[in-house]
């Protein structure tokens, strides 16, 4: 059964994605009822089973809007994959953003967690030779804290497809820009945005996460309750 403070109704974007299925899939574990919100043309991987399979494009207004009806919750697992296209980045990680949000508003839905990246914002960076996509990260960020809705910025360091040992894995939190590099599984993401639905505290705030099998055990509540005396912190 969900926690007390679980919505009935998660919505997750991007759950064609690598993160995004791994977020529904924990989701349904953690008892939520789940509306995956897919691309019109992208497989559906292994991991949706159980949740509601919706179709659309992220700037169909009216078709996110109504997907978006009930819902308690989102996370934003969306992100432009390197490709030629270079404005790939400038339509997912930033105009995607702003459609989302315009819905969320429209659909009554207060509470969404984003999942951005390490280093969002940063001009000097390989990554941006994909498009300045650290740039127009950083851009759907801002967009996301001014919207004012209940939101939580994830920013995790570089995504591993490995689930080999996760429960030796530890976690280090912090706030903006505190952290360079460094990895951690997808499934951890997942896990992690889940936790900040879960957790009040999280609102207002962007989080950096990695993980080592070097860090002691560590949970975001942990986290949030040694940096409670501490202004949500921003970039």
């Amino acid at each position: 059964m969900p926690f007390p403070s679980t919505p009935a109704l998660l919505a997750v974007t991007g759950a064609s994605g690598k993160t995004g299925w791994r977020v529904v899939q924990e989701a349904r574990r953690r008892g939520y009822s789940v509306r995956a919100i897919l691309r019109p043309g992208s497989n559906v991987p292994e991991g949706l089973e159980g949740a509601e399979l919706i179709r659309l494009e992220l700037s169909d207004q009216s078709a996110l809007q109504q997907a978006l009806a009930g819902v308690e919750a989102l996370v934003i697992a969306t992100g432009a994959r390197p490709s030629i296209d270079l404005t790939g980045p400038l339509q997912v990680d930033a105009l995607a953003i702003r459609s989302q949000i315009a819905a969320c508003r429209a659909a009554g839905v207060k509470r969404v967690v984003l999942v951005s990246s390490l280093c969002s914002g940063r001009l000097f960076h390989p990554l941006n030779l994909f498009g300045l996509i650290l740039i127009w990260k950083r851009v759907g960020e801002r967009w996301l804290e001014s919207s004012g809705l209940d939101w939580t910025v994830i920013r995790p360091g570089g995504l591993r497809e490995s689930e080999e040992g996760l429960e030796r894995e530890g976690l280090r939190f912090s706030g903006p820009d505190q952290q360079e590099s460094n990895s951690i599984p997808r499934r951890l993401v997942a896990r992690v945005c889940l936790d900040a639905v879960e957790a009040p505290a999280s609102i207002g705030r962007l989080i950096e996460i990695t993980s080592s099998q070097d860090l002691p055990p560590s949970s975001l509540a942990q986290w949030l309750e040694g940096a409670a005396g501490a202004s949500p912190a921003r970039a």
